[in-house]
């Protein structure tokens, strides 16, 4: 009797849910998995409420509650310029995940070749597998993390049909420049290609702007532009997300997307749509806020003795674990709660699988969460202020 199919040969646990199970088994301070430890605004959680108590608890329409998607629309319009009709151009799925699995799902074939930046979110490496995708990874390397324009060009094949493009960049922290931008933008014009770009730490970049590629010249007709009010409203267990695009590449997430979960949070979407609608200043402030986490976090790795890559956006920071004598990322990982009783993430698992551990780029890299509060970011340095030699 087979038990498993080829496509999910190798995936095992991801490796989030690995981690925060090991924090809660040894109660470890949690600076793996990217989740807020308070929740987002009351006004939007209240929105919830009300749409709870309001009635709206049966299945939302399958491309998303119209007030949701007028609200993506003018997201777009409002912080980029984009002009996206709600009713074509936008679609709302399971979180961002469930975006990126469709956008694969929906447009990809079999044999295709997908350019990928790695390390990349583990969750690509799973839905390119379940499609029959080919994986090319661009490496983005230690200590400066930029993108190699020469290799990204040289990754395209002819079998190459899409880029699975990620800024800002989850584990590393970098938000590409316009001339990287460019450069990716360029490649996929030249190669007729589709871009489908993972953007949900749009709204958590502290040194450089975010730009989607979407709003370069000859981009919006070819680019999937993906988020969710996850990580920019500390909400992240509503998994609320969207793709937004030409109505042809949104039809075809649709398309998949109806197959997965058809539709889900029903009474979240217009909550979600309330949030999106806040005023600039509470997204001044949420950045402002989440800078000084990173600040905080940051300053405290140095002092343990760690070598420090300071992020340009997301939830995280990155370190390398030499200086305090280890060289392999995950056997620190693993062994880090009994050592000082907090867990981080290893970047090597955000390599591609099929790379020899001894050539992984990523190994002696540790990716750890700043979107904690202050006191629990002190106490997490704290204890590893056993750690120094």
């Amino acid at each position: 009797m087979r038990t498993q199919s080829s496509r999910i040969d190798g995936l095992g646990t991801t490796i989030f849910a690995r981690m925060s199970a090991l924090a809660a088994a040894t109660g470890a301070v949690n600076l793996g998995q990217g989740f807020p430890d308070s929740d987002g605004p009351d006004v939007v959680r209240e929105a919830a409420v009300e749409a709870l108590r309001g009635g709206a608890n049966q299945y939302a329409p399958g491309v998303g509650v119209p007030v949701l998607r007028e609200a993506v629309a003018e997201h777009q319009r409002r912080w980029y310029g984009l002009d996206v009709d709600p009713d074509t151009e936008v679609v709302v799925t399971t979180g961002a995940t469930e975006a990126i699995a469709a956008a694969v799902l929906g447009i990809v074939e079999p044999g295709d070749e997908v350019i990928v930046l790695e390390p990349y979110y583990d969750s690509y490496v799973a839905v390119l597998q379940m499609a029959g995708a080919v994986r090319r990874p661009v490496t983005l390397r230690a200590p400066d993390f930029r993108l190699p324009l020469d290799e990204l060009r040289a990754a395209v094949t002819p079998r190459t049909t899409a880029i699975l493009l990620n800024t800002p960049h989850n584990p590393t922290g970098t938000v590409l420049t316009a001339d990287e931008l460019a450069a990716v933008a360029q490649v996929a014009r030249e190669h007729d290609l589709v871009v489908i770009s993972d953007e949900v730490y749009e709204h958590l970049t502290f040194d450089v702007p975010h730009v989607p590629i979407a709003t370069l010249p000859g981009m919006w007709e070819r680019t999937l532009t993906i988020s969710s009010g996850g990580k920019t409203f500390s909400f992240t267990g509503w998994k609320v997300g969207w793709a937004s695009g030409p109505a042809a590449l949104v039809a075809s997430v649709l398309g998949a997307k109806q197959f997965l979960t058809f539709t889900s949070g029903s009474p979240l979407q217009p909550a979600v749509a309330a949030a999106l609608r806040l005023d600039d200043d509470y997204f001044a402030d949420f950045r402002a806020g989440m800078r000084e986490r990173r600040d905080r976090l940051c300053a405290g790795l140095a002092d343990v003795g760690l070598g420090v890559v300071v992020p340009d956006g997301t939830y995280f920071a990155s370190t390398d674990i030499r200086p305090l004598g280890f060289e392999d990322g995950l056997d620190f990982c693993l062994r880090l709660p009994e050592l000082a009783g907090v867990v981080a993430v290893p970047h090597q698992v955000f390599h591609d699988p099929d790379t020899p551990l001894e050539d992984n780029p990523g190994r002696p890299y540790v990716r750890w969460a700043f979107c904690k509060r202050a006191d629990v970011i002190d106490e997490a340095v704290r204890r590893l202020g056993s750690l120094r030699a």
